[in-house]
């Protein structure tokens, strides 16, 4: 007698669902911590920015009065001479920032592929390009942002002097824009060139990590790729942009994601800095206000970066 039951499948993940579920279950404790921990303390920040913060009679907590969208409306339209350069210190802050990160990642690209070569002391230069991130955190850090020496230096004229009036720093980006400005480049692109140069440190120093990302996708890719392009005659332009470029596009868009949190929450970012030296001209609503200002915006760079990345990146499936 045969039955007239359907056959039921039984359900199966394939194999990338299983590498997602396992990836979600490894950040489930972060997840859950963060959200036990920090959430309170996020939900009351907000409150703050809707609210006029005071402290009560006996001192010992917090009175919340709700005012609406007066807190952000002030930080924008202040009254006082300092407020008033918030908004002017957000724009040229992201102008900064938006010029830094292509340039970092850039960069940290560059010199991965250099250090994935096959060359004589290899480890030793690859410690030397990751040794300024080192340098630049914990109590190294403290030491070199409080020396008289490099305080002096960055209120001087940032250079050695020559003789001449004129430091040697401030001598090399002057013939660098007279170079570009004799050869009819455009003024923009010269303030950017010129920009970089003098960022150069900075750049160096927050690409070590961006580094070590590309050098673990650069070893990932198979060297039977690279033997089959040299077999087919294809030069090494030709192998950077249809194999390296594409194999390593996933990292890009890692890289480029890191480098835009670091950038926006690193300790010597210009906003960050007005916020935290400019405690005593803003009520407590106003100093969360400009924060979640500066937040929200931090928060759609990444999105549109992340949108704009996606177009471009390969994955390569192994299912």
């Amino acid at each position: 007698m045969t039955s007239n039951q359907p056959n039921k499948r039984k359900f199966k993940l394939s194999l990338t669902s299983k590498k997602a579920l396992s990836g979600w279950i490894f950040v489930l404790p972060f997840v859950i911590g963060l959200l036990l921990f920090y959430g309170p303390i996020v939900i009351q920040s907000i409150r703050f920015t809707f609210s006029e913060v005071s402290v009560n009679a006996a001192g010992d907590a917090l009175d919340l009065k709700f005012v609406g969208f007066d807190n952000y409306y002030s930080i924008f339209h202040p009254q006082g001479d300092t407020g008033k350069n918030f908004p002017v210190t957000l724009i040229d802050g992201m102008q900064d920032l938006i010029l830094q990160i292509p340039a970092i990642v850039i960069f940290s690209l560059f010199m991965a592929i250099i250090l994935n070569q096959k060359m004589p002391g290899r480890t030793f230069f690859r410690a030397i390009f990751f040794l300024p991130v080192i340098l630049s955190t914990g109590v190294i850090d403290s030491i070199d942002s409080g020396s008289a020496m490099l305080e002096s230096l960055n209120n001087s004229t940032g250079s050695i002097d020559t003789g001449e009036g004129e430091s040697s720093g401030i001598m090399s980006a002057m013939d660098l824009q007279n170079m570009l400005g004799n050869i009819k480049v455009g003024t923009q692109l010269v303030e950017y060139v010129v920009g970089l140069v003098n960022d150069i440190f900075d750049i160096v120093s927050r690409s070590g990590v961006q580094m070590l990302i590309f050098l673990s996708g650069l070893q990932s890719i198979s060297p039977a790729i690279y033997e089959s392009c040299q077999m087919e005659g294809a030069s090494a332009w030709e192998t950077f942009w249809k194999i390296t470029l594409p194999m390593i596009s996933p990292m890009i868009l890692v890289n480029f994601i890191y480098t835009v949190i670091d950038a926006f929450t690193s300790a010597d970012n210009r906003v960050m800095n007005f916020i935290g030296s400019n405690t005593s001209h803003f009520t407590r609503g106003e100093i969360s206000a400009m924060y979640w200002v500066y937040i929200l915006i931090v928060l759609v760079m990444i999105v549109v970066v992340a949108l704009l990345m996606k177009t471009f990146v390969y994955y390569q499936r192994r299912d």
